[in-house]
């Protein structure tokens, strides 16, 4: 029997499928698989190797404790969404409605799949940023979607304007915006969330935000779209706490959007998880709640050691782009003899016992031709591992 469906569109869409129909590994698996192999230090894949803040995990603990183990409402437990609310109004002056304008989500990535499925039909056009997070395309072709991109355009990974009043057309049903931005981290710029919002308005699409890393900026300050004017009613906000607070498995994720959008995504979100991480519901709602020096020092924390693996880097021979927010750097590896970034980070465990991930692996065909030689790092580890990393990377310029 052969099985052909929503799934295998996905697949394809996210380049999961072999010639032969076969789930192909993806480049993360492979540079994962090497690591291990190999005892090299894993700077391809973006998650902490330290623990988030005590009393965050304390309040899990505590939850687990007191018998939070249950199914909690579809919606939410009330004072995570009430935290949310909080959020928004605390840090962007955003006034939002804990029971009727917040869903929590089984993290960003089911936000994301549940608000794409909700607004979809099959046909419509989705408008994203290249490079893209790779579950995009994937998410995209599971509701049906078309995905047009725009390039983030070198050297500061901004895109042409010209460019996205181009890809946006009546047929976009949805720009979906990540910033600040995986992979390149990039901050988009006022004037570019600006024609987002116009371009919306102008063909009535909605607007999907990817704010994951809204934390964690060194410099541009994070702007959501929703605060601009004329974007708030045509918005969905997506963030979570795993990025936040050092949590990335707990799968901690929310929506605030207007309240019938909010009705259309929990119809889709209800069939999908139904609901997700009881005891880690009320811990994220204590990290939201965190005073401001959490926030700053996160931030300050993380530039310091994207300081320390940039120099590293380029002390290295890399050409390295400035990174204003995320967990990464990317680099040219080009001035060290490689054309073909997918080449060079299947040697570099060998040749320098570190992992990365080539750009390409974030982008489709015409894009990754022209960044064939750029490479993704992740800086989200301990400073000893980034130092120790620097160090088993400057042999590369020994011997380039």
């Amino acid at each position: 029997m052969t099985v052909d469906g929503s799934w295998q569109r996905a697949a394809r869409g996210a380049g999961l499928l072999g010639d032969d129909g076969s789930i192909a590994p993806t480049i993360f698996a492979e540079m994962s698989a090497l690591a291990v192999q190999t005892g090299a230090i894993n700077l391809g894949q973006g998650f902490p190797d330290e623990d988030g803040p005590a009393a965050v995990l304390d309040a899990a603990v505590a939850a687990i404790r007191g018998g939070g183990n249950q199914y909690p409402p579809g919606i939410g437990i009330p004072d995570l969404r009430l935290a949310v609310a909080e959020h928004q109004q605390r840090f962007y002056g955003l006034a939002v409605d804990p029971d009727r304008e917040v869903l929590i989500t089984a993290g960003a990535t089911e936000a994301l799949a549940a608000t794409l499925l909700a607004l979809l039909e099959p046909g419509d056009e989705v408008v994203t940023f290249e490079p893209f997070y790779d579950a995009y395309g994937a998410l995209i072709a599971l509701a049906g979607g078309v995905h047009r991109t725009v390039p983030l355009r070198l050297p500061g990974f901004q895109p042409d304007l010209d460019e996205l009043r181009s890809a946006v057309t009546d047929r976009t049903r949805v720009i979906l915006v990540n910033t600040p931005h995986n992979p390149t981290g990039t901050v988009l710029s006022t004037d570019v969330l600006q024609a987002v919002v116009e371009l919306a308005e102008r063909h009535d699409a909605y607007i999907v935000t990817d704010e994951v890393y809204e934390h964690l900026t060194f410099g541009p300050r994070h702007v959501p779209i929703a605060t601009l004017e004329d974007a708030r009613e045509r918005t969905i906000t997506i963030s979570s706490g795993g990025k936040t607070f050092n949590t990335t498995g707990w799968k901690i994720g929310w929506v605030t959007a207007p309240t019938d959008l909010i009705t259309a995504i929990l119809t889709v979100k209800q069939f999908l998880t139904y609901v997700n991480g009881a005891p880690f519901q009320p811990a994220i709602a204590t990290g939201l709640r965190l005073g401001d020096e959490y926030f700053a020092g996160i931030a300050a924390e993380l530039g310091r050691k994207k300081d320390l693996l940039s120099s590293g880097l380029a002390s290295a021979g890399f050409d390295v782009f400035a990174s204003d927010g995320t967990y990464f750097v990317v680099a040219d590896a080009a001035p060290l003899g490689y054309d073909d970034a997918v080449t060079f980070c299947r040697e570099l465990p060998l040749l320098a016992g570190v992992v990365a991930v080539p750009l390409s692996a974030f982008c489709t065909g015409a894009y990754a031709a022209s960044t064939a030689s750029l490479v993704r790092f992740a800086y989200c580890k301990r400073v000893e591992v980034l130092e120790r990393a620097a160090a088993q990377l400057a042999v590369l310029g020994r011997t380039s």
